[in-house]
């Protein structure tokens, strides 16, 4: 204990070394500022007794940081002389730092959407009531083979988590799909992992069945994990970011909201038909498309590069062909999803005596009402027969198919920048096409033309084709605010279509409509 006699510098070293070692309290007298050396101590002092006592946490030190100025000139000096190596090291932390902020933000739409999916995981069910079978299709090849990795990462967590009995069906083969869905059994849900041909081989697998009628009324859902996948533009809202696109299109399969979707039934010169969702096209645009991923090492400027190239072979390039179609039809109104209740007995009863003793009616003759066909020989660049699922409007009251056909007479400038708005849009009508609504055509090609169709972005041989419309003819699982435009009344647009979406040609070899 320290008397008031004593120097305050014994009082210092003494506070000092208590608070390094931990010490709670010290022994002081006075109240002053103290400096010795870069430190400071502020010293309480009690009235009522000789000496006081007070804890660690009234001390304050202060530490001045010390610079080395010489060893900061060193490291500028290397920076400066290494400056290539410098540069390089910035970019790669910069990268990294990036890319490690991007799995951050990655992780965290993950786990809020499980989050909400585990909600209705949570949801009980009646005792009467089973559970819901969902049978996903799932193509590993799709997106350069990254599907696989993209579903269990981003979609499989959440269905599990929904509470669904899940069984996922992986694809090896091209056209693996088709079968599979002959063999299928009941089921509540049918899940498409992939892209548009995933949803391509799909549909004609389901609506090929015997009890299509049937299987057609079950609702589908559409998880985009390819590389082209144009009907995730109609029923999800659009996001740059991959892994946020694919929950919101997981969870919306959840929320159960859906949309009927047009359907384009594909006849060739086989029996068995093909469907699509998105449309068929034919033409020098399609053909030039397919070649882009050949001129790879030219970057940016390869879409261009598969064009110019084009036009060197033959100019001008033209199509030949007769086409013959119905116009629009109007749309049917709506079947009650309640059916009606069954009348009393007594009600059933008279009506069964009344149609037994009433006089039989005599059946008029009804005059079958011819369809009038009509018949246009074209000359084209490109022809493409599309549905309406692109700008979809649940308010309309005709159903139709839209028919372009653009003029042949467009000029290789002309053609090279239209050839990459179409890599954006295929559905693209340019102005100066002829636009035809119909709802059924055929269309016949000349003996021995060559090429290829592009029926929902996957390759066909081309040859003489009729194309059927099948109005609201699947229900696909639709975002509830994607649903909620649909509703509302559209104001009547043009067929030429603004705003990209993510579309592509497929490398697959040609094969016949089977």
């Amino acid at each position: 204990m320290y008397s008031t006699a004593q120097s305050v510098s014994h009082l210092f070293f003494f506070a000092l070394d208590g608070a390094l070692h931990g010490e709670n309290c010290v022994w002081c007298i006075g109240t002053e500022w103290v400096y010795v050396g870069p430190y400071q101590i502020h010293v309480h002092f009690d009235h009522h007794t000789e000496t006081s006592k007070f804890s660690s946490s009234v001390l304050f030190l202060h530490c001045p940081v010390k610079i080395d100025m010489a060893r900061v000139v060193r490291m500028f000096k290397t920076f400066k002389t290494h400056w290539k190596k410098t540069t390089v090291g910035v970019c790669l932390l910069t990268w990294g730092g990036n890319w490690l902020y991007g799995k951050h933000c990655d992780n965290l739409l993950r786990r809020a959407a499980c989050q909400e999916a585990q909600v209705f995981g949570n949801q009980l069910i009646p005792s009467n009531m089973q559970v819901k079978k969902a049978t996903v299709f799932l193509n590993p090849a799709a997106c350069k083979g990254k599907a696989r990795n993209l579903f269990e990462k981003n979609a499989a967590p959440i269905l599990h988590l929904s509470g669904l009995d899940i069984t996922i069906v992986k694809t090896d083969y091209e056209g693996q799909a088709k079968k599979l869905l002959e063999l299928m059994e009941n089921t509540d849900l049918i899940i498409i992992a992939g892209g548009d041909g995933t949803v391509q081989e799909v549909i004609t697998g389901l609506l090929r069945r015997a009890d299509e009628a049937t299987f057609s009324k079950i609702p589908i859902g559409f998880i985009p994990l390819g590389k082209s996948s144009t009907l995730s533009q109609t029923l999800y809202p659009g996001s740059l970011n991959q892994v946020q696109h694919i929950a919101d299109a997981t969870l919306a399969i959840l929320k159960g909201e859906t949309v009927p979707l047009d359907v384009l039934e594909i006849k060739g010169e086989k029996e068995q038909p093909v469907f699509a969702v998105t449309g068929l096209r034919w033409g020098s645009y399609r053909d030039a498309g397919v070649k882009v991923s050949k001129y790879w090492y030219l970057g940016p400027l390869k879409t261009k590069a598969a064009h110019f190239f084009s036009t060197l072979k033959e100019w001008p390039q033209k199509h030949q062909a007769s086409l013959t179609y119905l116009g629009p039809t109007k749309r049917p109104p709506e079947e009650p999803e309640e059916k009606p209740s069954r009348p009393p007995l007594y009600v059933r009863i008279y009506r069964r005596l009344s149609l037994y003793w009433a006089s039989p009616q005599k059946e008029i003759p009804q005059e079958a009402t011819l369809e009038a066909w009509e018949e246009m020989q074209l000359s084209t660049i490109e022809l493409s027969i599309t549905t309406q699922n692109r700008q979809l409007d649940l308010t309309r009251t005709e159903d139709f198919l839209n028919i372009c056909i653009e003029p042949d007479s467009v000029g290789k400038g002309d053609f090279i920048n239209r050839g990459s708005q179409k890599m954006c849009d295929p559905q693209l009508c340019p102005e100066g096409s002829q636009c035809v609504q119909a709802s059924r055509c055929i269309l016949q090609l000349p003996e021995g033309t060559e090429g290829s169709f592009s029926i929902d972005s996957e390759e066909y041989e081309a040859m003489p084709v009729e194309v059927k419309l099948l109005p609201r003819k699947l229900q696909f699982f639709c975002d509830p605010i994607r649903r909620k435009q649909m509703l509302q009344p559209a104001v009547q647009s043009e067929v030429t279509s603004e705003g990209p979406i993510s579309s592509g040609s497929s490398g697959s070899l040609k094969r016949a409509l089977t």
